[in-house]
């Protein structure tokens, strides 16, 4: 068995190795994590992702020195208007090296800022076609401003020197414009952003009917603090928010995404503060000029009025006479028509009259004719029926106290009944009466001229 080796000498036989097999430089591409200062120099880790961008393929310690990281800082820097931070991809001229105390590390000798930039360039690109895809790019861009802006919910830090900025801009207007304003805390730098501004939007979305537009604002800082701004899950919150949101958020030339899809962009604060003044501005001339034409158009109008009245006076007495002349026509038409339908009327009911006349008399002589029969007929009933002439053929009547007799019960033995006849009364005392039954139904058996008395 050989002897073994020391870690010592085993990491210095790799040392060899490497610096032998590995002498030239090697530009990659990666993504930087954990990036931090020590003294001068500087140290991260190289990171590959899979395709999902979860999962790391490999892993490599990097380190800037202090020799190179004076020149490169500065030139990446001015290029890309970051520092080297988390989550960058970069492009990098590097040497492999080992150190049998600090291992293995790539050892960083320039780096492009171009590759960066156009990789920054992608992410935002990449997030505002996923927008799009959406359908929802454009929706926070359609939203109408309302046409009187005076509450404005603002997100911002709250000792942020551009917040007061704003609120002083818009409290000092030279048009004496009132707003009310109220602040949404957020963390408007560093890996919260995304979070903070989402959590006050939520917020101000649950009041929704309390605001009428929503700002942004973020005053100072470097250019680098502004990549939380570029972030989908905001620009999809920030594109579908049911309010117009203005954005204040950076400085002239820098664009993030959430600039892209909210309603308004501005470069700073105060120009946000500005950008209302004026729409309020805009819109009190607005109302002030509709005023003056409401004022103008009713003047016209009045002046108009005015002329048309007196051209109608004018014309009152010429349009009274011709009116009064046709009413005196019209009038003396309706006489006319009025006398002929009287005249008309007149002769039609006296027409009537004559007819209602003859058929009155010869209703009259028909029931007379009628009449005059009945009588006759009356007159030979009563005839028929007068006593005299009953008594004529015979018969007589009998009474007793003035009545007459009826029944042979009604008489008594000694009543005296009064019996007339045809030609005068004679007297009878009642010595009997026997009535007797006879099958030709007459009370009496009494014979004619025959008495019981």
């Amino acid at each position: 068995m050989e002897r073994p080796l020391s870690l010592y000498e085993l990491t210095g036989i790799i040392r060899n190795v490497v610096e032998h097999e590995f002498s030239t430089t090697y530009w990659i591409t990666a993504e930087v994590s954990d990036v931090h200062g020590r003294g001068k120099h500087c140290f991260f880790e190289f990171v590959e992702k899979d395709s999902s961008g979860t999962e790391p393929l490999a892993k490599a310690r990097g380190v800037i020195w202090s020799n190179r990281w004076c020149y490169l800082k500065p030139l990446f820097e001015g290029a890309t208007g970051s520092p080297l931070s988390d989550g960058m991809q970069i492009l990098a001229e590097v040497e492999v090296t080992f150190h049998e105390k600090y291992g293995f590390s790539l050892n960083v000798i320039n780096i492009d800022p171009t590759y960066t930039l156009g990789d920054i360039a992608r992410r935002r690109r990449e997030i505002i076609e996923k927008l799009k895809s959406e359908g929802v790019f454009d929706l926070n861009k359609s939203l109408p401003l309302p046409r009187l802006i005076t509450r404005i919910a603002v997100i911002s830090a709250s000792g942020a020197a551009g917040y007061q900025d704003f609120c002083n801009q818009l409290s000092s207007n030279h048009y004496g414009l009132h707003f009310k304003t109220h602040l949404f805390e957020a963390t408007m730098q560093g890996s919260n952003v995304e979070s903070s501004v989402i959590q006050a939007l939520d917020a101000i979305a649950s009041e929704e009917e309390m605001w009428d537009v929503v700002v942004i604002i973020r005053g100072g800082g470097s250019t680098s603090d502004l990549r939380g701004f570029d972030s989908l899950s905001l620009a999809e919150n920030i594109a579908q928010f049911p309010l117009p949101i203005i954005t204040g958020i950076g400085h002239e030339r820098d664009n993030t995404v959430i600039d892209e899809v909210s309603h308004t962009r501005v470069k700073t604060p105060t120009a946000a503060a500005e950008f209302l003044i004026t729409h309020q501005y805009n819109e009190l001339m607005f109302v002030n000029n509709l005023g003056d034409r409401v004022v103008t158009l009713c003047s016209q109008i009045i002046s108009d009025e005015t002329l048309h009245v007196d051209r109608l006076l004018s014309k009152l007495p010429t349009l009274f006479t011709l009116r009064r002349e046709r009413e005196n026509h019209r009038l003396n038409h309706l006489m006319t028509l009025v006398e002929t339908s009287i005249r008309s009327h007149k002769i039609e009911q006296i027409a009537n009259l004559q007819l209602l006349s003859e058929n009155i008399r010869h209703i009259v002589n028909s029931f007379m004719s009628d009449m005059h029969s009945r009588l006759q007929m009356i007159a030979a009933k009563t005839d028929a029926s007068d006593p005299i002439r009953i008594l004529r053929l015979g018969y007589s009547i009998s009474r007793v106290n003035g009545k007459a007799v009826r029944d042979i019960n009604e008489l008594h033995a000694g009543d005296k009944v009064y019996t007339t006849v045809a030609n005068g009364t004679f007297v009878s005392t009642v010595n009997q009466a026997s009535p007797e039954k006879k099958n030709n139904n007459s009370p009496f058996n009494i014979r004619e001229g025959e008495y019981l008395v």
